[in-house]
């Protein structure tokens, strides 16, 4: 007995794949991978005819799920959302196993969907994951010296607009510092442009200066400590949003990445923290 529902929501996931495979082709330079994705989308588009064999329904094509997933593309590039979604028909291939022995075209599905795995993971070379570790360089080193310098300030200060006020003074600073070091490095590797890498470290450090600072310019002076709460609650959301980027676009265990960030820039944070007490208490020095 055919699950009309179930067979339907394939349907539905394979005519919306056959049109988001197809848009995203579209924007792609390389003409190999171009090709390849309307191939692909040529594939989902015959799955899509088969299952509509069997529910009788004919289906359109979910254009406000494309959106949201064109949108991801945009802002984390077309190498993260094609992981994501194969990782999505991964998952597809394990309930469509179940159903073999119901409709037989199953298994040249199922055949079909692990061929544009391998293909597109041995295809996919975005010019934006090469460029992967400046963005590390940069928000990783604004995470561990702004979060342990605002934890610092916190204390000594105790006061939330002067905190932001110095917080935003380091940031700058700091910003321009990793840019022109960024630069330096950069020119020495022959496979990038130096350009490129310096404005990368430098956005990506100063966008997560911007907000790590955000919450002493929200929340009244006296509550500085809230602050900081507010503060560390962003940097770890700033570690998980990365390293759930990174997982998908490059195959890296998500828990791993994360620990060992938030690790580091917690334990910066509490360190400068009691270096904040010090200077206040133990040596008398206030603001």
């Amino acid at each position: 007995m055919i699950n009309q529902d179930v067979f339907s929501m394939y349907q539905q996931d394979e005519l919306n794949s056959a049109v988001l495979y197809g848009q995203i082709a579209k924007d792609v330079k390389n003409e190999k991978e171009r090709e390849t994705l309307l191939l692909i989308a040529k594939d989902e588009q015959k799955h899509a005819l088969v299952f509509e064999k069997y529910t009788g329904r004919k289906l359109t094509p979910n254009y406000f799920r494309i959106r949201l997933f064109l949108l991801i593309r945009f802002l984390l590039g077309y190498t993260f959302l094609i992981k994501f979604l194969e990782y999505r028909e991964n998952r597809g291939i394990q309930s469509y196993q179940s159903n073999f022995d119901q409709i037989p075209e199953v298994r040249q599905i199922l055949a079909d969907e692990e061929k544009h795995e391998k293909i597109l993971m041995a295809l996919l070379d975005e010019d934006r994951l090469h460029y992967m570790g400046d963005i590390i360089l940069g928000m990783n080193d604004a995470l561990v010296e702004l979060t342990g310098s605002l934890a610092g300030y916190t204390l000594a200060m105790q006061n939330a607009r002067i905190i932001a006020m110095a917080g935003l003074i380091t940031g700058v600073s700091a910003t321009l510092s990793m840019a022109g070091s960024g630069y330096l490095s950069a020119r020495e590797d022959a496979g990038k442009n130096a350009v490129k890498s310096t404005v990368i470290i430098g956005v990506s450090y100063f966008i997560t200066v911007v907000l790590l600072i955000l919450p002493y310019l929200i929340f009244p002076d006296n509550a500085y400590l809230w602050a900081l709460l507010a503060t560390i609650l962003i940097a770890l959301l700033i570690i998980a949003g990365f390293n759930f980027y990174i997982s998908v676009a490059k195959d890296r265990p998500f828990g791993k990445g994360f620990w060992s960030m938030a690790g580091i820039s917690i334990g910066v944070a509490v360190i400068s923290f009691a270096v904040g007490y010090i200077v206040k208490d133990v040596l008398g020095i206030s603001l």
